[in-house]
């Protein structure tokens, strides 16, 4: 087993990431998914600790944990506070030399059940078979990429307990794994507690390595799917050569040149000027023995795909003729500069520094193999570019139409593994400090210092939200705000995309219910001319109509795509049936409005919004990095000053009664491949004396993935990839909602269980001392990670301002629900959950559905439309 030690100690955590080299190329024929069915085992017990994994993980406070299985490796990662490590390294060697005597048949069967749910939900979304579709065309049939990850129905069904036995001795040695431990922690105790609990496990037989296979195509083949999607989408895809090959990185900043932003060839081609595609982009997808060069572009309704490639082959001849320019090639560098430092920032999770030495050694063979592409690309030319592209790019295409599908209806060892390691003491975890002030317009401004890496984020955080559309047409808040960085009165939408590019800052606008916001990402380095640009766009929006014309196509499309995605269809709807179409909270959640509502905005709508709602004394300016108020304050002065105060309206966010009784409501969805299940009522609003009993009920009930809900629907029963509790935040009366996306035959069956669940909670079966010890660890225990990077700092500041919590609030967080007792989980459960009192709202095939769901006799079937409106 190979060990790598990365030594990071500004948190009290340890990232564990530990990859086998084995993915789904591995699979012989007639075996596809088995690489990700033996990762859903790997989950579920070992011989000495038979029992779910995240049991365990959970109630240490574990954060970024998860398991993942791509075409060439599986890996298995986790953060933990440092005095967790133990336990998470003895889980992890005992999964890896003690796994077989532990998996039997029903956990096998339990697992394939999971595994074809999760594929039923991802195949069930619009253009969820694309991947699969282009792995099979564009690979030779004995390619080891012919074939999807997720694998075949015929094959998961086929998988055998042999077969995993098989697949365990084969890959799962130390010989064939890379454990990086990053954090908290010198090399020399990583390397002894590697010894202690690996040391033991015998290797595995040798394993035949892929070698490079391309598959070079000549040519061009073209293939037509129907699907149910709102819009035409185009996939132009090559084959490259693997992923550490320089013309790779070569190819991908062609790529980045090609369509990374609004300044890139084929987005202001096809997206700015022509307006002919809702969506653009070019991107590498990388892999070990090849890769794939795929572009990607979202027709405009209205446009259909001939003149969409057209225009991408139009600019496509143009670069490859004349390569990029040098400014292109400056900006494209710097945005992968800017993007690395801040992924780096992590230790852990997707893109964070354990996974990047990971990559490194099992695909490099060493953990500074990345250092190989950053040299590639700072040595790239514009002529080297240019002649990468031309030596892959100009033959061998596949072409992928995705056409909208039409409208039919009918008529009518040394180790002791007896028990887990003890914890040691927790590390002791504080918020960083928190310093406060406030301009000389009465803007708040809320600071915290963090110097770990060499940037600054700086939110604007406005009172407004899709909850301000209850005064407007729905939708405004959300285009408005995507309208806000489309032009100043100084600066075109281009011309801020180029300086942001050139600044390697990154500027987002949007909204969720309560907050409209405005937030930057800038490097330290370039702070002062970032926040003048920052500025510029919250003081001086122009609303350009040529731009508010093309976003308002953008947002129908949204809404489009949303009319017919499962659990967006019912984020839509589901808040007017609890709040009221009159509330405030009575939007979707969404917040992208209707396809009439949309089509009736007009610039001064946009305008009257932000001048209605952006004021100083309604928004508060919250900073985390590498800065201090000494830098700041004179700088926000410089930018802010003379933005003046004044009277805002009154949303109606008061208090609404509960149902009566159930109700249940049904937007049939033809085909589906799975019901979502939503059901709830109204919550009390978060108030800092009741928060962390309920967050801790709902940890137990539905908002963990150990939940009972979760564990029922998913572990027990097998119908659902993974159900849960929501409950968001707001500033008055709150959603709380059942999610569940299940397989369509076990609707109405799912339903019942849910109600069951709810019952027994609030019943027979209340929280157990065991669940209520088990949320207060995980959610006292994860603060060790909850601050690793600047923009989680930045959300737990947003809490406090939002709510009005005292500064200490998250210092004393820990201590508060370690006071917590059996009564007072109980009691936050009777105050919120009502299992009487449910909307029920399914989005699913009426015919499949709807007669198992009236025989269950709650309530009257009302049926409704995408948009909540009665249909019967």
């Amino acid at each position: 087993m190979t060990l790598i030690v990365h030594e990071d100690h500004k948190a009290p955590i340890v990232s564990v990431n530990i990859w086998y080299h084995v993915g789904s190329k591995n699979e012989p024929a007639g075996k596809s998914g088995f690489a990700h069915l033996f990762e859903h085992l790997m989950f579920n017990g070992s011989e000495n600790f038979n029992d779910d994994y995240f049991q365990v993980l959970e109630r240490v406070g574990a954060t970024d944990l998860n398991g993942t299985t791509n075409l060439d490796r599986t890996n298995y990662f986790q953060n933990v506070p440092k005095n967790a490590l133990d336990q998470v390294l003895w889980m992890e060697s005992d999964r890896m030399g003690h796994l077989l005597g532990a998996v039997d048949q029903a956990k096998l069967d339990e697992q394939r059940g999971v595994v074809q749910n999760e594929k039923r939900q991802g195949e069930n979304q619009p253009y969820g078979k694309v991947f699969t579709a282009i792995l099979e065309a564009v690979f030779p049939y004995n390619h080891p990429y012919a074939h999807s990850v997720i694998g075949s129905m015929e094959d998961l069904n086929a998988a055998s307990l042999e077969d995993v036995q098989e697949w365990f001795r084969t890959y799962y040695g130390p010989n064939n794994a890379v454990i990086v431990i990053a954090g908290d922690i010198s090399p020399d105790e990583a390397l002894a507690k590697a010894n202690q609990y690996f040391g033991h496990i015998p290797p595995s037989p040798p394993i035949a390595k892929h070698a490079e296979w391309i598959a070079k195509r000549t040519g061009e083949q073209r293939q037509v799917m129907q699907d149910r999607v709102p819009q035409a989408r185009l996939y132009k895809v090559w084959n490259v050569p693997n992923s550490l090959s320089t013309d790779t990185s070569l190819l991908d900043l062609y790529s980045s040149v090609l369509a990374d932003g609004k300044n890139s060839r084929l987005y202001n081609r096809l997206v700015y000027q022509d307006q002919i595609a809702t969506d653009v982009t070019a991107f590498i997808q990388a892999g070990e023995i090849a890769s794939m060069f795929i572009i990607q572009a979202t027709a405009n309704p209205g446009n259909d795909l001939t003149a969409v490639e057209a225009a991408i082959d139009e600019e496509m001849n143009r670069l490859l003729t004349e390569g990029p320019e040098q400014d292109e090639l400056n900006r494209v560098r710097t945005q992968i500069r800017a993007r690395f430092i801040r992924g780096i920032e992590r230790i852990g999770g997707f893109g964070g520094k354990s996974d990047a030495l990971a990559r490194s050694e099992v695909y490099g063979g060493s953990p500074d193999a990345y250092k190989q592409t950053i040299v590639d690309q700072q040595n790239a030319t514009v002529e080297s570019i240019r002649d990468a592209a031309n030596r892959w790019l100009t033959d061998g295409v596949y072409v992928l139409e995705v056409e909208p599908f039409p409208r039919y209806a009918a008529r009518g060892e040394s180790v002791d593994r007896s028990r887990l390691p003890d914890l040691d003491t927790p590390p002791d975890v504080s918020f960083p400090d928190i310093q406060r002030t406030e301009l000389s317009n009465g803007l708040s401004v809320v600071l915290t210092e963090r110097n770990a890496i060499p940037t600054v984020g700086i939110q604007l955080m406005v009172n407004a939200g899709y909850a301000a559309d209850q005064l407007a047409l729905p939708g405004t808040a959300s285009l408005a705000m995507n309208m806000l960085d489309e032009g100043t009165d100084y600066l075109t939408s281009l011309e801020i995309s180029e300086e942001l590019e050139m600044l390697g800052a990154v500027l987002t606008t949007g909204s969720n219910l309560d907050t409209s916001n405005v937030t930057l990402n800038a490097l330290t380095e370039n702070l002062e001319p970032s926040l003048e640009l920052f500025a510029d766009v919250i003081l001086n929006p122009s609303f350009p109509q040529s731009e508010l014309d093309r976003l308002k196509q953008e947002q129908l499309a949204r809404i489009q795509r949303e009319q017919t995605t499962p659990i967006a269809m019912a984020q839509r709807v589901f808040p007017k049936l609890i709040y009221g179409a009159d509330h405030a909270y009575g939007q979707g959640l969404t917040g992208s409005g209707t396809l009439d509502s949309v089509r009736n905005l007009q610039r001064n709508d946009l305008v009257d919004f932000v001048r209605a709602w952006f004021k100083p004394n309604n928004a508060t300016l919250i900073i985390v990095g590498d800065t201090d108020l000494d830098t700041l304050v004179p700088l926000l002065e410089e930018q802010f000053a003379d933005w003046q105060p004044g009277n805002v309206p009154a949303k109606n966010v008061s208090d609404v009664a509960h149902q009566q009784e159930s109700k249940i409501f049904l937007i049939d969805r033809p085909d589906s491949l799975q019901s979502v299940i939503y059901a709830g009522h109204i919550a009390p609003a978060v108030e800092d004396e009741t928060e962390i009993a309920i967050g801790t009920m709902n940890n137990i009930l539905g908002g963990s993935f150990t939940s009972r809900i979760n564990m029922n629907l998913r572990e027990d029963k097998g119908w659902s990839y993974g159900s849960r509790t929501i409950m968001i935040p707001t500033n008055s009366q709150r959603p709380f909602f059942v999610q569940a996306p299940v397989q369509t035959d076990r609707t109405a069956d799912s339903m019942q269980e849910v109600i069951n669940e709810l019952r027994g909670f609030i019943g027979e079966a209340p929280p157990t001392r065991d669940e209520v010890q088990k949320a207060q660890d995980s959610q006292s225990l994860r603060l060790a990670g909850r601050w690793e990077t600047n923009n989680a700092v930045s959300g737990s500041l947003r809490e406090i301002v939002r709510f009005g919590y005292e500064d200490d609030y998250f210092d004393r967080y820990a201590e508060r629900v370690r006071s917590l007792n059996i009564e007072d989980v109980a009691e936050a459960a009777r105050g919120v959950v009502r299992p009487e009192n449910l909307v029920w709202l399914v989005v699913g095939d009426r015919n499949q559905v709807e007669a198992d769901i009236e025989a269950l006799g709650i309530a009257d079937i009302e049926i409704l439309d995408a948009d909540g409106n009665p249909t019967d």
